[in-house]
């Protein structure tokens, strides 16, 4: 059986959109009928006609999709396909966190679960993070989360102080700074570009940070230019579509592997067999209750406006 052609027809059949991250395996991004971050995969979800949404990601932006669709059926091909940084800001521990801090405005990035979204003000990205900080009056406290690197990083860009929750991505604090200083040595005239989510001792090294679309378009503007990627490594397939002439060097992870670069084991979670099966089956489901999906909207509704 060619899985392409199977997924391409139950596709057409039932009236089905792949939405993928740009972190999934590339057969998985060449099949998708949308392929971005965070930010652009909510807008494009706002968007969609079709009746499923067959979601090649991890489980928030699932939900998320289905918070801003919930007439659509909305699937992800493995329920595993969770985020480490998402499980590191458990709801009832979040909600005892923020009601310590009772007249601080609430931003949390997307990558946390619809139950925090639902406790929270206003939800960014990296792409638009700051632009969602500075819309808040300077007089106003702000409580930050999951992120604390991204919230570091945001403090240090807006000149806001915020409290900020203890929650990180594995992924990005994989890379080792040791390990890029010695690639640095061997390629001197190559950029650093890295996500806001790296620790800061990384960021401190980068010519350009930004989100993972951010990458991607400073990579196109100087596609002559040699780059060292700190990202998880599945950016480094698109990049190379868009921008074949560039020399791109995945940042090296603390850990050994076989790419000497940094993955996340959840985003390669979804294969093109599970993609196959759940549109299928029409399972998993993304399910929320109308009470939670409504609280999460709100929030959502708020970047969004802000993003336009």
């Amino acid at each position: 059986m060619n899985l392409k052609e199977e997924i391409d027809r139950l596709k057409k059949e039932k009236n089905a959109v792949i939405l993928a991250h740009y972190y999934q395996e590339a057969e998985i991004q060449e099949i998708a009928d949308y392929v971005g971050d965070s930010l652009g995969l909510s807008q494009q979800a706002e968007k969609v006609e079709a009746d499923i949404i067959v979601f090649a990601g991890v489980h928030f932006m699932a939900e998320t999709a289905k918070i801003l669709n919930p007439s659509k059926k909305v699937l992800l091909p493995d329920l595993n396909a969770g985020c480490s940084l998402a499980d590191s800001c458990p709801p009832e521990a979040f909600r005892q966190f923020i009601e310590q801090y009772p007249d601080h405005t609430v931003v949390t990035y997307i990558n946390c679960s619809a139950a925090v979204k639902a406790m929270t003000d206003i939800v960014c990205t990296s792409s638009n993070a700051v632009k969602v900080i500075e819309s808040i009056p300077k007089d106003q406290s702000i409580i930050f989360a999951p992120d604390k690197n991204l919230g570091k990083y945001l403090c240090h860009v807006t000149g806001r102080e915020m409290v900020l929750w203890d929650g990180s991505c594995i992924v990005h604090e994989a890379f080792s700074i040791d390990k890029l200083l010695v690639l640095l040595k061997e390629h001197p005239d190559a950029k650093i570009i890295a996500h806001p989510e790296s620790e800061e001792h990384i960021l401190k090294t980068a010519s350009y940070i930004g989100s993972t679309a951010g990458m991607l378009n400073c990579v196109k503007q100087n596609p002559e230019q040699k780059y060292i990627v700190a990202t998880e490594a599945g950016i480094l397939y698109e990049m190379r579509k868009e921008v074949p002439d560039a020399v791109l060097i995945p940042a090296p992870a603390k850990e050994d592997n076989t790419c000497a670069c940094s993955e996340c084991a959840y985003m390669k979670v979804n294969t093109l067999q599970k993609l196959y099966d759940c549109l299928l089956h029409e399972a998993p489901e993304i399910k929320l209750s109308e009470e939670l999906r409504q609280q999460a909207l709100i929030p959502i509704n708020r970047m969004l406006k802000l993003s336009i």
